[in-house]
């Protein structure tokens, strides 16, 4: 079998395998067919990935060839996006079995199969060439996230549920809007022939509104600020494992939608010269990162930290893609998949705390670090990444960042990256506080360091930061390489 008709197994496997999963008793079961169906999905993806970056490759279902068939189209760009997907979902998995046991506890085949579900989906919208296909695997995804959120043991991840239900019902009709508008005017629904037959009628107030509701309906996915505030409740409510998956990869997929839209579906001339998205996404990207970590410096929550932090983290990966240059759009893509290491460890060193002590709020970790050194540790090197300290993930996304500022002479940017990286050492430094330098609670009971079931896939997504820190030659080589592509330049 070749490495082109191997490629819709990525989605396949765990689509197929989810009902499965939700018959499967007991609690190991469920989770080692997850593990197994991801693990397939990554192999898959590795495999892609050099193949990808050579050439395009394209799988038409049931040999109905495009347009009018369904099409599977892999480039560099979302080869290198699930590639992440199904890397960073191992460790979160790994982790989640304990974290898991403990928050929910029962029906864990029908939690993992939501999980399936949603990873398929994910997967399905990176893969699929057929911009109708995105909405079904857009909602495919979203319906399982709503039903994961909802099993959060706290009443109000309820609450967070509904309210991203209704929100990201708005933006999936948004997003469905549009494409309806592009089908009425160009007649098809492949994403290659949309780009060849758009220039012809880009023109018209039709095309202009396609992408008007696209943008909008994508950015209410991703936490674009201000269509950001479902995100908060969902991310401090949803139980730890959820929470950790989607901060991870559901953001990041819906960046790349709309990185394939603006610029393969419509052209970079016609998004960012013609239509002014350019200054629009920027002032709504350095707006979102300032709101972002000023919100995150007065939270309690630690989650909640986290989460508006995320919110600030899509605020970077906007500005670089609204540079609309080479090196803007590779910093953009290189930020989508190092932000996903650093959330993910340090949304596990939070899930891990939350194991021990049944909380994540900052007055009650006063003095845990004594106990809990190897999660504490863990949380402080990831948030140096956050941060952006050289030798990290981090650092080397918002380096190219400022040079893409620089080489665009928008000087007044630099302050928008720099400004909120502080901010972030003050937010990552109070957990620190809190955990090493405050005097623990005279009633609290001792607690023990977290099991190494926990600790182990926490470090590898740590060490993960450092290593993509100092070898950037996959990261940087292959965001360089889809941002050619992107903007026409390459491949």
């Amino acid at each position: 079998m070749t490495v082109l008709e191997l490629m819709p197994f990525s989605v396949l496997v765990p689509l197929i395998a989810a009902p499965v999963c939700a018959l499967l008793p007991g609690r190991a079961l469920p989770w080692l067919l997850a593990m197994a169906c991801v693990l397939a999905s990554l192999a898959i993806t590795a495999l892609v990935l050099p193949a990808a970056v050579e050439a395009p490759l394209s799988y038409a279902f049931g040999n109905w060839q495009p347009p009018i068939g369904i099409e599977y189209r892999v480039d560099a760009v979302n080869a290198f996006v699930s590639l992440l997907l199904a890397g960073v979902t191992v460790p979160i998995l790994a982790w989640g079995k304990t974290s898991v046991d403990r928050e929910v506890p029962e029906r864990q085949g029908v939690f993992y199969a939501l999980f399936l579900l949603c990873f398929s989906g994910l997967m399905g919208i990176t893969l699929t060439g057929d911009a109708f296909n995105v909405f079904v695997f857009l909602e495919v995804s979203s319906l399982s996230t709503y039903a994961l959120i909802a099993l959060g043991r706290d009443r109000r991840a309820l609450v967070a549920s509904f309210r991203y239900l209704v929100m990201g019902t708005v933006g999936a009709t948004f997003f469905l809007i549009g494409i309806g508008f592009l089908y009425m005017m160009a007649g098809t629904l492949n994403m290659g022939d949309l780009a060849e037959r758009l220039p012809a009628i880009e023109q018209t107030n039709t095309v202009r509104a396609a992408l008007a509701f696209i943008v909008v309906g994508l950015g209410l996915k991703m936490a674009m600020f201000p269509l950001h505030l479902w995100l908060p409740n969902a991310y401090t409510y949803a139980p730890s494992f959820v929470t950790t998956f989607l901060a991870a990869t559901a953001t990041k997929v819906a960046l790349y939608v709309m990185l394939r839209f603006v610029f393969t579906v419509f052209s970079p001339e016609y998004s960012f010269v013609v239509v002014p998205l350019s200054a629009i996404l920027m002032v709504l990207a350095a707006a979102g990162i300032l709101a972002g970590s000023w919100a995150a410096l007065f939270e309690l929550n630690l989650k909640r930290m986290l989460a508006y932090s995320s919110v600030a983290q899509v605020g970077y990966m906007l500005l670089g893609v609204s540079l609309a240059t080479t090196l803007g759009v590779m910093s953009g893509l290189l930020h989508l998949f190092n932000h996903a290491l650093i959330k993910a460890a340090m949304f596990m060193a939070l899930g891990t705390v939350y194991y021990r002590i049944g909380s994540i709020r900052i007055g009650d970790i006063h003095g845990l670090g004594r106990s809990m050194p190897w999660t504490f540790a863990a949380f402080a090197l990831a948030g140096l990444s956050l941060v952006g300290v050289p030798l990290t993930a981090g650092f080397i996304s918002k380096w190219y960042l400022i040079l893409a500022v620089l080489e665009t002479r928008a000087w007044w940017l630099v302050a928008a990256i720099v400004v909120p990286s502080l901010m972030a050492v003050v937010y990552v430094w109070r957990v620190v506080e809190a955990a090493w330098f405050k005097a623990p609670p005279a009633d609290r009971e001792a607690v023990a360091e977290a099991p190494l079931r926990l600790l182990v896939p926490l470090w590898v997504l740590v060490a993960a930061n450092f290593y993509f820190g100092i070898d950037t030659r996959l990261t940087v080589g292959t965001a360089t390489h889809a941002a050619q592509v992107l903007l026409g330049n390459g491949g």
